[in-house]
């Protein structure tokens, strides 16, 4: 039966959604290959990224006590030695945001393609959307890591303060090779979200449908809620969600569906949360809070305060209340 198994709906012809997305062991097409070689190189990499910041511990203790002795110069080299290392690492993290913007806009270039519908190029190139929802998997985790490490802005900040005082005293620290003022800049604003990766990817997704007027906006936002729909169908329905190899992959699914619908929210002009949207987001919320709440706090953290509609008068209060807003 391949990797889609149909769901058998009364609603035969408007079964947007309803098909099994195999998250699991989706391999791509003769078609697909080019893009999916492409985009696996830069998804091998984004678990090594994962790793490194799950490891970072930052150098907290090395610049309380530097603070504490501005005056005594071993205990700031030790700092200094901490920390430069470390701005390294996040200089790597930075880097790569930038490799998963150029893979998803590949995926995009594909995915919202004219000529099929969006439930059509998600069944027909499995491996694809799987590559797909494999980046917002990415970003939702590296971004639920970030929010929980103050480390990282703490010792941001520090290099910062420390490179602007030796400019002062006119010394040129060789760390300056490695992160001159202008990265240090782009790093800055990047650090300085709450959630980093999904700024990325909401703008990438944004600038890609400002750079391609000849692919009708409904290309990228349709596209955008068949995938919220099949996570939602796959994760309510019995028979769909015994076909999990593993129970990481409902965890999986959850944060592809918020990812999406994330995205959608950023590019559809009236927002995900509208009346009128493809996107049941009752459903979808529904869905979120039937999980054990540890697993999903930070998911519904991300629809609380990275959407960019929630707020808005057109969403109903029933979603206001589901996502505890007043």
């Amino acid at each position: 039966m391949g990797n889609l198994i149909k769901v058998l709906t009364k609603d035969i012809d408007n079964n947007t959604g309803n098909f099994f997305l195999d998250f699991e062991n989706a391999q791509p097409s003769q078609s697909e290959t080019a893009v999916w070689e492409k985009v696996n190189q830069v998804l091998t990499e984004a678990k090594v990224i994962l790793n490194d910041l799950q490891a970072y511990r930052g150098a907290g203790e090395e610049i309380r006590q530097a603070i504490q002795s501005p005056g005594v110069e071993g205990v700031q080299e030790k700092a200094w030695s901490a920390v430069v290392p470390l701005v390294t690492k996040l200089k790597t993290f930075y880097e790569f945001s930038q490799k998963l913007e150029s893979s998803l806009k590949c995926l995009l270039d594909v995915l919202t393609s004219s000529g099929s519908t969006p439930t059509q190029h998600l069944e027909q190139k499995q491996a694809l959307a799987r590559q797909f929802a494999h980046i917002l998997h990415f970003t939702l985790r590296f971004d639920e890591l970030k929010m929980t490490n103050p480390a990282i802005q703490n010792d941001f900040s520090y290099y910062r303060r420390t490179i602007s005082r030796m400019r002062i005293n006119n010394l040129s620290p060789e760390s300056e090779k490695e992160v001159n003022n202008e990265l240090a800049n782009r790093m800055s604003l990047f650090y300085a979200s709450a959630t980093p990766m999904l700024k990325t990817l909401s703008d990438a997704t944004s600038k890609f449908v400002s750079d391609n007027p000849d692919v009708p906006i409904e290309n990228t936002t349709d596209c955008l809620s068949t995938m919220a729909c099949v996570c939602k169908v796959m994760l309510e329905t019995p028979e769909y969600r015994s076909r999990f190899a593993s129970e990481e992959t409902v965890l999986f699914c959850l944060r592809v569906m918020v990812g999406v619908i994330i995205l959608y929210d950023h590019v559809h002009p009236a927002g995900a949360f509208v009346k009128t949207s493809n996107i049941d987001m009752k459903g979808c919320i529904r869905v979120l809070k039937e999980q054990p709440p540890s697993s999903v706090e930070g998911l519904l953290n991300a629809l609380r305060y990275t959407t960019k509609h929630l707020n808005d008068e057109t969403t109903s209060k029933q979603i206001k209340n589901m996502l505890q807003l007043n």
